[in-house]
């Protein structure tokens, strides 16, 4: 019997994956009474949420689902994009048409419904993009093109999780690197290596790199989309609270991809391989709010070991099989953008990590 046709009491119920709607009426407040409530969304997301992972500690039960059940789960993630639709649209309308918000508190709003974009948006994109549908591909791509990053969804499941942990994938961070270092790299180098996947594909098939099939038509058209329509809900300034959100978005996905591999490598097997991913190969967290809030994003060991399975079938790893981040994602966003902090946390867990899983290893100076 496979582990999707089982069923167990204990498995998380769909609407408990709904906690991320709770940002909808914590945003509508900032709409509508602007000042100190324009913050009530990211006291949620960054301190409420953390609050209680440390009070509540982890989930490790295993989710094993019912096969009539499994599509229950995917309502919030096909709900999303329009939801999030509303919110940046709705957003900009509320700051072009109304005037009770200031510049100041304008700005304030777009960063935090960037946060959303990044935090919520291109999590639930993430999890689209695995999928193997083309309609919930496009549903990834809609998401990615609120944040003008639609490239995105080549470069992660063509490229990163198939070089994970090793030099050819760009967004493994270094050990030592900083969040600052690593965003500038992996920015230029995330868009050159998609192009160069999307344009070999095409090449492979005896297609010209400007045929349709391309996806980049498709990233470059929801981008000017989501541009042109910005443009007209409120001109250039509102294009620019659109690019302000966008890159809020991009930089909350590329946190996270710091996160989740920082230090850690592959072994090469010979010139051309690699051995395979293993859960040992991604940091692992299995606190439980964070875990509810982000779709299981934080179980990322298990993601990479088995990239088809779907975010409430993701298994628990614990420290024996998988490296384990002290936090969950919100407090370790906030630590990776402190550089010393973050050093003095992880380093000595990348090196306990080293001695754990390839204790053969003598000598670290790069990746393998």
């Amino acid at each position: 019997m496979s582990d999707i046709s089982k069923k167990i009491d204990n498995a998380e119920s769909p609407l408990a994956f709904s906690l991320p709607l709770l940002f909808c009426p914590l945003l509508i407040l900032g709409w509508i009474y602007g000042g100190i409530m324009l913050i009530f969304a990211p006291i949620f997301g960054y301190v409420i949420i953390s609050i209680i992972d440390l009070f509540i500690g982890e989930n490790k039960k295993e989710q094993i689902l019912n096969s009539e059940n499994i599509n229950n789960y995917k309502i919030i993630l096909f709900a999303w994009p329009f939801i999030q639709f509303f919110l940046l649209f709705g957003s900009l309308i509320v700051i072009c048409f109304f005037d009770h918000l200031s510049v100041f508190e304008a700005i304030v709003l777009m960063l935090v419904q960037g946060m959303i974009s990044g935090a919520v948006g291109i999590t639930f994109a993430h999890e689209l993009m695995h999928q193997k549908t083309k309609f919930e591909r496009f549903l990834s791509d809609l998401l990615m093109g609120m944040a003008l990053y639609g490239h995105f969804r080549t470069e992660h499941v063509h490229v990163h999780h198939r070089f994970v942990g090793t030099e050819k994938d760009a967004v493994t961070a270094r050990y030592n690197e900083s969040f600052y270092t690593f965003f500038l790299r992996v920015i230029p180098e995330c868009f050159k290596s998609a192009w160069k996947v999307e344009t070999s594909r095409l090449l492979t098939k005896n297609k010209s790199i400007f045929n349709l099939s391309n996806p980049f038509y498709v990233y470059l058209s929801l981008a000017l989309f989501f541009s042109l329509l910005s443009f007209l809900i409120g001109g250039f300034w509102a294009v620019c609270l659109f690019l302000i959100q966008a890159l809020v978005a991009v930089i909350h996905l590329e946190v996270v991809n710091y996160i989740e591999h920082y230090g850690l490598s592959r072994q090469k097997i010979d010139d051309e391989k690699y051995e395979p991913t293993k859960p040992f190969h991604s940091w692992n967290a299995n606190h439980a709010a964070s875990n509810l809030l982000l779709i299981n994003l934080q179980k990322h060991s298990d993601h990479h070991a088995r990239p088809n399975k779907t975010y409430p079938l993701l298994s628990a790893y614990d420290q024996n099989s998988a490296p384990q981040l002290p936090f969950g994602y919100p407090i370790m966003v906030v630590l990776s953008l402190i550089p010393f902090l973050w050093r003095k946390v992880m380093n000595p867990k990348v090196l306990e990590w080293r001695e754990q899983f390839y204790p053969q290893i003598k000598v670290w100076d790069k990746l393998n």
